[in-house]
């Protein structure tokens, strides 16, 4: 699990540190959110766009999980959702509070699972089992 990151990025929207990575897969039906503060879920479309795809499960990563990931998470949880935290995509400049945070949402508000859990668990349910 990564726990540091260069704070001297940033990501604004229209700057480098907001494009989408080039290895990054992306297709035609696939949206793009710009968050506007921690969580992906203010003042955003998020909302609508899970609901049309009839979301139930997120799978969340980012950066400052102690901000972040922490605040995305507890939204989302409030809205109901079956929430996995991928552990191998978060991160923080703040070791300590990137534990507290851990320690506080895992097996509380979400699941904290690798991203080869992951890939088993979304596997098993493509297949039915």
């Amino acid at each position: 699990m990564a726990a540091t990151q260069d704070v001297s990025t940033v990501n604004i929207a229209g700057t480098a540190g907001c494009r989408l990575l080039p290895d990054l897969e992306q297709s035609a039906r696939d949206s793009t959110i710009v968050k506007k503060r921690y969580s992906a879920f203010f003042e955003t479309n998020l909302d609508d766009l899970l609901a049309e795809f009839g979301t139930e499960v997120l799978v969340v990563g980012g950066i400052n999980t102690h901000a972040c990931v922490r605040t995305i998470v507890i939204d989302a949880y409030q809205r109901d959702f079956d929430i996995i935290v991928a552990s191998d995509c978060i991160g923080s400049h703040d070791l300590e509070h990137h534990n507290v945070t851990v320690q506080y949402l895992d097996g509380k508000m979400a699941r904290f699972m690798s991203n080869a859990s992951i890939v088993g668990l979304i596997s098993r349910e493509e297949r039915g089992y």
